[in-house]
């Protein structure tokens, strides 16, 4: 018998998920398990859990809604396919949404990025580079994110892989210093990883994992990229067309809203 591992940006979690070795064990795919323990076999995790929430409360991980309302988020734009085909189906279910982008995307897609904010999305600091906090240095990091928020002014931030260290943190309200010269920054975790960057993930089990664990307040993480395109692009509609037959609305993050949602 064998466990999972499973690893995420605060170390190594094991899965109380044991599997009978076999010589058949290597053709196991994670669309082998039921939905709920799909997740499982990862080396990410789909859902965020309240012990990683907890062990980072000044990061919001999702909002506390009282009706229907979820929290479309996506990374790595712009991108010249992926988010004008994004905006058109947030259009098409009057949907809203929050766009971190990466600074010299936005730097080589200037009209893209006008067009997100001409509809009325918000926008985030997802650094120029799109930098893994672990790998470089407290200054190398800091000045990536403030590089990029001489093109992107928001207060909002999100860490590429999720990763960040806290010496990071406590300085980043100094590297988001352009853009939010009046405020404190807020960092934007998840709730749902979609999991579109796994290119071993089928579009439909990219869905799967949308539907089942998104409930009133999920921040969800999509990415408008190259990579995520085969997934993104068919789990996206369905997952709008879904929630909106249920009464689910989509809403933008905001400054003033994520101040208060701290913890959650």
């Amino acid at each position: 018998m064998g466990a999972i591992w499973i690893l995420n940006g605060n170390g190594l979690w094991v899965a109380n998920t044991l599997l009978r070795i076999n010589p058949n064990l290597k053709r196991l795919t994670r669309n082998s398990f039921p939905i709920p323990f799909r997740y499982l076999c990862l080396m990410y995790l789909v859902k965020t859990p309240w012990w990683l929430r907890a062990l980072y409360p000044s990061l919001v991980w999702r909002i506390k809604s009282p009706g229907k309302t979820i929290y479309l988020t996506f990374d790595d734009g712009p991108h010249e396919t992926a988010t004008p085909f994004v905006l058109e189906q947030l259009a098409r279910f009057q949907a809203k949404a929050s766009f971190f982008c990466i600074g010299k995307n936005v730097l080589a897609h200037p009209d893209i990025y006008q067009n997100i904010l001409d509809a009325g999305h918000s926008v985030g600091n997802h650094t120029y580079h799109h930098l893994n906090g672990w790998k470089v240095k407290d200054d190398v990091y800091l000045s990536d994110i403030q590089n990029a928020a001489t093109l992107i002014h928001s207060p909002l931030f999100r860490p590429p892989y999720g990763r960040i260290k806290r010496s990071q943190l406590k300085k980043l309200s100094q590297a988001l210093l352009p853009a939010t010269p009046n405020s404190n920054p807020a960092t934007i975790m998840w709730d749902v990883l979609s999991a579109d960057f796994d290119t071993d993930l089928s579009p439909e089990g990219c869905l799967s994992y949308v539907l089942y664990h998104t409930r009133p307040g999920s921040v969800i993480v999509f990415h408008d990229s190259t990579k995520a395109w085969d997934r993104m692009s068919y789990a996206l509609p369905k997952m709008l067309e879904h929630f909106s037959k249920l009464g689910y609305g989509a809403l933008c993050l905001n400054l003033t809203f994520c101040s208060t949602q701290k913890a959650s």
